[in-house]
Parts: structure tokens; C-alpha cells; sequence
């Protein structure tokens, strides 16, 4: 019987948005002990896919008992606040230690966070378990594709594995795969992980893996390395996520291999095919003026507008009226929009009832850097409590609880309006209020990239289009005063020169030039 600790704990943090409390958890998922094992039978969970899957797979390698401690994630959102990361780390010591010995320990992270005080959360919670734990019990955590990799996480684990998908999809296939690997390792077999930085801090738009491009190209190869039952075990491309603003906000590979000598080789031969491809990290932006004469044209072509600068799965607050001000100036028509974030309206919504008329307001808190006030009359045309089961990608069989919601239609506009925050990623959001996202000529998401994953069935690549707007999480990274982010680092800097480490250089060749 091998016992296995199970602890997840997710936050993607950026830097320029408001600070991220212990309330910002209730809407997602705060789940202590034997909550986490109820929940996990559900048929929608409210916690992250990696953990029932983790538990799944090992059980086909290992005769496992789970010792459940924490599993907790928030929205992207503002740095991590210090009392919640002292709680957490306090749950998971006093569960480690409450329990006795371990055979071992998964972790589902996130990997992007970033504390109030502390500039590394992830790391320390690392270090606390393998303090708690010793040197020798086995510790494998899973990551986002954005993650950002600190000395302290390679430290204090012996393999770290990242999505590989982005829109993320693939978040339950790379938690089995920790599963095999850290099957292996209780059984006795031992890994070394190779880690290499690059000073590339991208911005999220260019770090799709559905579509060319360099970072897809190396994340495909890293895809065909990786045989978790092999010698190379795991091979990992991270883009970092460059709105933490951290030391390690860079791009990174990680290869775990029972040879280090395969590790270091192939770690960085992948680290140099991605920064002989850097210059490919660029995206154009459609101004919003443009955006508006697509959706306004009288060719009856079909656009997606992403409002990439304001997207709550960055961190945004989905609370800029930019886009939405120039389509209703425009009298755009036929247009579904969603999700603007606003609890306050919402419950004004819900006060005057279906079809009830009311002076909705927008950027109530008065004008900013990300739009100005808004003031329109809109009629309800659906209201719901927001409690909604994903149905495709990011949160595809995942529960979901927006808040009360409501559906103002501001003429040939209809705005979903949330009280909770999140990406809009999901049909869901808009068919539970009887809207249908296929119908519409124009849908507008306060979203990166994860809707192209839930929205695919109705609208192709070729409709898409990344509007350049305003907001905390805009991918024109001149808009922001990096202070923590290690300088220089390309795009930002376009000189920038990579000086590898001096095991990482024995291994390119002439092929992989590194200037």
C-alpha cells in the first residue's frame, strides 16, 4: 500500500491587478481533507481536473492510499495575499504531519504565483513540503503552460511537468502522466530533472500551441520526446507568464530522464531551437476602430472579437468598456458580449425582473486608464443564479458558479453581466441564459485565448479577431512598468543576448546559434 499525499494549489498572479484575498477563493474552489475525496465524485467538480484524474490513473500502478490536505484556486488575480499563503502552507505542514510518513506527494500548481511579500508562493509551498516530508520521499507537481520557473521549484521536487496545450485541454493528460512518473519513483526508480531559463518574456498571445509559431513548434517537439514510461520521462516547455513581473517570468524547459546526461542534452537543444525562433514571438493587434467597421460591415461576414487587454483569465477584471462603448456608438448589431464583471448591476438586473428596463451603468467606479463610464438604458432579457457545468475546453465537466447574472440587451447589443469573475471561455456562459453564441453575427469575450476552445464550433481561426484594447492584461507589454521582471529580455528588449550556461552551451551545436 503506497500513501500518497494529495495537495493542489492554484493562483496565476498579476502584478499590476489588485491583491488576491481569501474570499477570492470562495468562488472557485477551497476544498480541505475529506472534501476534497467528496467532491471528486461528483459528477461536476468544482476542483481542478488534474486531481481526480491524478487519482485515477495511479491507482492502475499502485495499490494507493490518498491523503487528502488542500486543493484551492482563485481567478488570475493580484498578488497572492501573505495571510492566505501562511494558511495554506500551514494546512499542508500540520497534514503531512498530522498523517506520518508519506510514500509520496502530488501537487497541482499553477506555477505563475506571486505573493504580496513573497515573490515566489509556489516555491515556498514546495519548500514546506519538503521540509515536512524529508529529501527522499518523492514530490511531483503538475503546471500551467504559464508558469513561471524559480530555482525553489526545481529544488524541492523531483519532476515538474507543464500543460502542453494552450487554450488549455489538457489538463487531466498531464496529471496521469505525473501519476506514472511518480508511480515509478515509489517503486523505487530515481530521475534527474534538467532546467533551462531563456531571457524571452513574450506576451500570451504569441503562446498558442493550436497555431505556427515557435513556441508551438518546440512544445510539439517536446510532445514527441516525452515517453512517461521511458528514459525521458518528461520534457516541458513553459512560456512563463511575463505579467507577474518576476525574476523568472521567462520562457523555460524542463526535462526529467532517468540519464541527466539526456536531460541536460535535450533541455537544451530544445532551449536553443526556441531562441533561434524568438523573433517569430509577434502578434498584430486589430485596433478597435477596425474591429468595429468588421462588425458593423454590411457583407454579413461573422466575427469573434477577443478583448484581449481586459481578460479576468489574466488577472483583468473584465470591467472595460472600450470595445463595448464603440460598438454600441456604432448601433452595432446582432452582437452577444460577455462577460462584463459587475455585481452591482447585476443585482439591479435581477431587482427590476425580466424585461424590466434599467440605466445600466459601466465603469461605475469612474474613468481609468481602461475606458470611461458608460451610461445606457438596457432591458433584461434573461436572468439566471449563474450556476452553470462547463461544456467545452478550459472547463469542459467543471461546476461553475458565476454569480447572479443577467442579459442586457442595449439595442442590437446583448451584454452577459457576471458578479463573479471569469475568463469567457465557455458557450455555456451565454446558453444557460437561453442565448445561442452560433446565432449571433458578432460575440465579443473578455478573453486571451482559452475561448477558441469552447467557441470553435461556431466561428473558425480565420474569424477571430485579437482587438487591441486597454487592460491589465493588454499583449502590448510597452503599456506596463515592469519592476521585478529580469532585464533585459526579448521582446521588450530586441538586443537581447543569450548567454547559456556552460553545460547548456556544450551541448548546441552551430545549427543553434545563441546570438
Amino acid at each position: 500500500m503506497a500513501t500518497i499525499a494529495i495537495i493542489g494549489f492554484a493562483l496565476e498572479s498579476n502584478r499590476f491587478a489588485p491583491p488576491t484575498r481569501r474570499e477570492d477563493f470562495g468562488a472557485k474552489s477551497w476544498l480541505v481533507g475529506a472534501d476534497i475525496l467528496a467532491d471528486e465524485e461528483k459528477p461536476a467538480p468544482i476542483q481542478c481536473a488534474e486531481i481526480p484524474a491524478f487519482m485515477d490513473e495511479i491507482k492502475r500502478h499502485l495499490t494507493a492510499d490518498f491523503v487528502p490536505i488542500l486543493v484551492a484556486g482563485a481567478e488570475p488575480g493580484g498578488p497572492l495575499d501573505d495571510a492566505v499563503l501562511d494558511e495554506v502552507i500551514a494546512i499542508v505542514r500540520d497534514g503531512l504531519a498530522a498523517h506520518g510518513p508519506v510514500d509520496g506527494v502530488y501537487l497541482a500548481s499553477h506555477g505563475a504565483m506571486v505573493g504580496v511579500s513573497e515573490t515566489d508562493p509556489d516555491g515556498a509551498l514546495m519548500a514546506a513540503i519538503r521540509a515536512t516530508v524529508g529529501p527522499d520521499i518523492p514530490v511531483v507537481a503538475t503546471l500551467d503552460l504559464h508558469a513561471n520557473l524559480s530555482p525553489a521549484m526545481v529544488n524541492n521536487t523531483d519532476c515538474l511537468i507543464g500543460y502542453r496545450t494552450n487554450p488549455h485541454v489538457d489538463q487531466a493528460h498531464v496529471a496521469r502522466e505525473a501519476a506514472i512518473i511518480l508511480a515509478r519513483m515509489i517503486k523505487g526508480e530515481r530521475f534527474h530533472m534538467a532546467a533551462v531559463h531563456l531571457p524571452l518574456s513574450p506576451p500570451t498571445v504569441t503562446l498558442f500551441t493550436n497555431s505556427a509559431g515557435p513556441y508551438a513548434d518546440c512544445v510539439a517537439q517536446a510532445a514527441a520526446l516525452t515517453d512517461p514510461w521511458g528514459n525521458i520521462a518528461n520534457v516541458t516547455m513553459l512560456g512563463g507568464f511575463v505579467y507577474s513581473d518576476t525574476l523568472d517570468s521567462h520562457v523555460s524547459v524542463i526535462v526529467t530522464a532517468t540519464s541527466k546526461t539526456d536531460a541536460e542534452r535535450e533541455a537544451a537543444l530544445l532551449a536553443g531551437k526556441m531562441w533561434a525562433g524568438r523573433k517569430r514571438l509577434k502578434r498584430s493587434l486589430t485596433p478597435v476602430s477596425e474591429a468595429v467597421d468588421l462588425a458593423t460591415a454590411e457583407d454579413g461576414s461573422r466575427w469573434i472579437l477577443s478583448d484581449s487587454g481586459d481578460n479576468p483569465g489574466g488577472g483583468g477584471r473584465g470591467t472595460t468598456t472600450e470595445l463595448l462603448a464603440a460598438l454600441v456608438a456604432a448601433q452595432a448589431q446582432n452582437v452577444l458580449y460577455g462577460l462584463y464583471i459587475d455585481a452591482i448591476l447585476a443585482q439591479e438586473a435581477h431587482a427590476v425582473g425580466l424585461n424590466g428596463t434599467i440605466e445600466a451603468q459601466f465603469l461605475r467606479d469612474g474613468p481609468d486608464a481602461f475606458g470611461a463610464p458608460l451610461s445606457v438604458e438596457a432591458q433584461v432579457v434573461a436572468l439566471s443564479d449563474g450556476k452553470v457545468t462547463g461544456r467545452r475546453g478550459l472547463v469542459a465537466g467543471r461546476a461553475i458558479d458565476l454569480g447572479p447574472t443577467a442579459a442586457l440587451r442595449i439595442g442590437g447589443i446583448i451584454v452577459v453581466v457576471a458578479s463573479n469573475r471569469k475568463q469567457c471561455a465557455d458557450p455555456a456562459y451565454f446558453e444557460h441564459l437561453g442565448l445561442d453564441p452560433g446565432a449571433c453575427r458578432t460575440l465579443v469575450v473578455k478573453s486571451r485565448g482559452h475561448f477558441r476552445a469552447g467557441f470553435d464550433e461556431f466561428f473558425t481561426p480565420n474569424q477571430i479577431i485579437e482587438v487591441d484594447t486597454k487592460g491589465l492584461t493588454s499583449p502590448v507589454l510597452a503599456n506596463f512598468q515592469f519592476r521585478g521582471l529580469a532585464r533585459p529580455t526579448f521582446p521588450l528588449d530586441p538586443e537581447t543576448v543569450w548567454t547559456p550556461p556552460a553545460w547548456v552551451a556544450e551541448h548546441l551545436t552551430s545549427r543553434v546559434p545563441v546570438r
